[in-house]
């Protein structure tokens, strides 16, 4: 203290000991500043600042020699040492004497000293207005006496701190001037003492552990905890019989902050469930609780209790963890603000709204819960924003029997089971959010629910993106949906969402999986650099996709399988390393008004039983045939145009059937060719296999680039414009001398030069071959001898090429085997 430090013999003293002669008495002093005071070495109190000593007096008459003295001559840290036998009163009364003693009864040391014995704070508590504490470092603050600036603010209070009641009251005169100061053993009486004169309604608890205090608040009171340190932790309010706080009609104005506030019943689980809570707030009442922390053992009732018409208060900054139960539960019309709060480790939800409970929530963290994170149900809605929701058992957010929360810009990720769950005719909005790294779903949407997912980065999930079972629906829009385990979006079972306008990239599975009869409008999304199909229809289910551009995937562009049905309309599909498009098993879509471009494995592939009517598209550009029809397929091509291709049109073979309408028929297959516009392909317009028979109608074949027929003419091997990537149709042949299998064929041309005088065997018109095969009669061919895969080597492989510019290389056709599900 001042007092300790001071005196002539101090070797470290606050103020250096000065002498000044005294003003000429025939004139008035002006204002001089002298140099000043070095800082104190009291611990406890901090460091006193330099300032200027003010001297001298502007009265026309003289002051007494005495005056004189202690006004100009006495050393600061005497005059200090003599101010701090002061109270708060005397010391401004001193402070209106003159400039000197005003600026010495100002020192921030001696406040802070008054202000600690006072309030217990070792950082002001600055309380601005009404409803609104908190705490400053001094070396921050903007005005040089912040300890006196918050005693101002805290003066008139009552003080709960046990065993000092009586020694205040009995030694008046150590305390003479704090009148306004009351002081009593238990919170109940300082609620009970209300009515004292002076009283305005602040209450501080001291330091201290409050049990069993019956506390009814019905006025607009103002209960702060008042301690050293951490306030919250040092002032403990708990109850093991009865809700610890109740606050009721009257208390709309109330506030209660800087405290510990517990339940704590010694038999946890016989209360009824609701009836007993750290904080009960009920109708028609909107206190505020700030900076408290908040914890129930009790495991039938939650830890705050919001509940009625009218309930409305502002919870901020507050710990609300390790309970038993709910931590909020907001119920029957409550409403409230509840803002910066930490919630977690909750044996159930950490907020649980119900029964058109509409909170608003904003900033809290809610993690780490043994349950859901947020529960909304019966009803519940409430406006969540920017909340970080993360690590709860189950998920992140759950909403359950028409509760329709809104949730915005919040973060929900690392969720043990998903992030978002609505179910059994959930509703709610779901705006921007970042949705991320969830052991299951991003968004789970089942039983009838009906939410809006829109503008949300649904991203990194350890399984699927937003899974939609069970008759679910809801609108997915706008999402950025990326780098999931399994598909971005899957619909299931009945279920019937809108999907538009979102971006479903780079998953690890396929982009969209439509299965087990589900449906759904599939509109202007970008599907696109997924690992699997970018879209998958399969088991009966019938998905109307539209408008969406589907591109650059490592598989298959939209792929229909086992049943799988719909329309796909109007959509660009391109640059695929397979196909564009796969029918297969009993699938049978309608595809009409596609652009079908740059598939590696052919525009469309048609095999085992696929049907579908493919109508109007336009299919160019691709690698292979644009469409492939083989095994015992049969769908119905009209009206498409297929150009530019980099084999040909279309290809039927090994028991293919269909009514056509494009271009290259193999194998026995029949097929009637209706309405089509075939141009511009390299190898040719039209290629039949032997044995085909096609009925055509009103199509046109036209300025096709006849590559083969050229070569054929020029007397080149064959393998010269396809090497092994193309499998021009033409005359092949098989060379017994060569001792060629079943495996090898050999070009016309080959057969003529490289081959001449052998024994030869024609095998048919066709450009079926696969060296991993074993019967002719279903594989397609490139010429074995340019390729050089004889013995004997081909004599027309170094002559040159014509047409070097149509030159590519492309994958062999391959057929999915993306049948893993999510």
């Amino acid at each position: 203290m001042v007092a300790e430090e001071s005196g002539p013999g101090a070797q470290n003293s606050p103020y250096q000991l000065r002498r000044k002669s005294l003003p000429k008495r025939t004139v008035c002093p002006t204002k001089t500043s002298m140099e000043g005071a070095s800082t104190s070495t009291t611990e406890n109190f901090g460091h006193r600042p330099k300032r200027p000593r003010v001297s001298g007096k502007c009265q026309d008459l003289p002051a007494a020699p005495a005056e004189q003295y202690l006004q100009e001559k006495l050393p600061d840290e005497v005059v200090l040492k003599i101010f701090s036998y002061l109270l708060e009163q005397d010391l401004c009364r001193a402070a209106c004497v003159c400039k000197r003693f005003s600026e010495l009864a100002n020192d921030p040391i001696l406040w802070k000293r008054l202000y600690m014995e006072v309030f217990e704070y070792t950082r002001p508590m600055m309380h601005p207005e009404a409803g609104k504490f908190y705490q400053i470092n001094p070396e921050e603050y903007e005005q040089p006496n912040p300890w006196k600036e918050s005693f101002q603010q805290l003066y008139k209070g009552a003080h709960v701190k046990p065993g000092f009641a009586e020694h205040f009251y009995s030694n008046p005169a150590r305390y003479k001037g704090r009148d306004n100061m009351f002081y009593y053993d238990t919170i109940e009486d300082a609620l009970g003492g209300g009515q004292e004169p002076h009283f305005d309604g602040l209450i501080f608890v001291h330091s201290g552990i409050y049990t069993d205090e019956w506390i009814y608040i019905e006025s607009p009171i103002t209960m702060i905890g008042a301690a050293p340190g951490k306030v919250a932790e040092k002032v403990i309010i708990e109850n093991t019989r009865d809700s610890t706080f109740v606050f009721m009609e009257g208390s709309e104005d109330a506030y209660v902050g800087y405290m510990t506030i517990r339940f704590n019943p010694d038999d946890k689980s016989a209360q009824h469930h609701n009836a007993h809570h750290c904080l009960e707030i009920t109708v028609n009442c909107s206190p505020i609780i700030d900076h408290c922390i908040i914890r129930s053992t009790c495991t039938v009732g939650s830890a705050v209790c919001v509940s009625g018409q009218g309930a409305c208060p502002t919870i901020k900054h507050c710990n609300i963890s390790d309970c038993e139960n709910v931590g909020l539960y907001i119920t029957d019309h409550a409403q409230g603000i509840y803002e910066d709060n930490e919630i977690s480790n909750n044996a159930l939800a950490g907020i649980w709204v119900k029964n058109h409970g509409n909170p608003i929530i904003r900033r809290n963290h809610i993690h780490h819960g043994r349950d859901v994170g947020v529960f909304t149900f019966d009803h519940g809605m409430g406006y969540f924003e920017s909340c970080n929701i993360h690590r709860n058992r189950i998920a992140g957010f759950e909403v359950k029997a028409y509760a329709n929360p809104t949730v915005v810009r919040c973060e929900i990720h690392h969720g043990q089971t998903g992030g978002i769950y609505v179910h059994e005719k959930g509703r709610g909005q779901f705006i921007e959010n970042k949705i991320y790294a969830n052991n299951f779903a991003g968004v789970w949407i089942t039983s009838n629910s009906d939410p809006t997912i829109r503008g949300n980065a649904i991203f990194n999930g350890n399984q699927g993106g937003v899974y939609i079972f069970g008759d679910g629906r809801g609108l997915i829009e706008g999402n950025d949906i990326y780098g999931n385990a399994l598909a971005g979006i899957q619909i299931r079972t009945n279920s019937c969402p809108i999907v538009r306008h979102n971006k479903i990239h780079d998953g690890q599975h396929g982009g969209i999986y439509v299965h087990e009869k589900g449906q759904g409008v599939i509109e202007e999304n970008e599907v696109y650099s997924n690992t699997l199909a970018g879209v998958w229809v399969t088991t009966g289910s019938t998905p109307v996709l539209r408008r969406n551009r589907i591109h650059s995937g490592k598989q298959v562009g939209v792929y229909f399988y086992d049943n799988g049905h719909g329309v796909l309309e109007d959509n660009d599909i391109y640059n695929h390393m397979y196909s564009g498009v796969q029918i297969r098993t009993g699938s049978n879509p309608k595809i009409r008004r596609n652009k079908i471009w740059g598939g590696q494995n052919g525009g469309i592939l048609v095999y085992n039983s696929g049907l579908g009517f493919i109508e109007d598209n336009e299919i160019f550009d691709n690698a292979m045939a644009g469409v492939w029809i083989k095994t015992d397929s049969n769908p119905t091509l009209r009206r498409n145009k297929i150009h530019d291709g980099r084999d040909g049109g279309i290809c039927i073979f090994n028991g293919g059937r269909g009514n056509l309408s494009v271009y290259s028929i193999t194998n026995h297959a029949t097929a009637t060719l209706e309405g089509n516009q075939i141009f511009n392909n390299r190898f040719g317009g039209l290629f039949l296999a032997s044995g085909v028979n096609v009925t055509m109608k009103d199509n046109k074949i036209m300025n096709n680039q006849d590559a083969i027929e050229k070569a054929v003419s020029r007397g080149q091997c064959l393998y010269k414009i396809s090497s092994y990537t193309s499998y021009p149709m033409h005359d092949f042949y098989r060379c017994h001398t060569c001792n060629t299998t079943d495996r090898n064929a050999i070009c016309v041309n080959c057969i003529k030069k490289c081959h001449q005088g052998h024994d030869v065997e024609f095998i048919r018109h066709d450009r079926l071959h696969n060296h991993f095969c074993s019967s002719l009669s279903t594989f397609r061919f490139f010429c074995d001898c340019g390729a050089g895969t004889l013995s004997n080597p081909c004599t027309l492989a170094g002559e040159p090429t014509h047409d070097t510019d149509t030159l590519y290389d492309s994958a062999p056709p391959i057929e999915s085997n993306t049948l893993q599900h999510n």
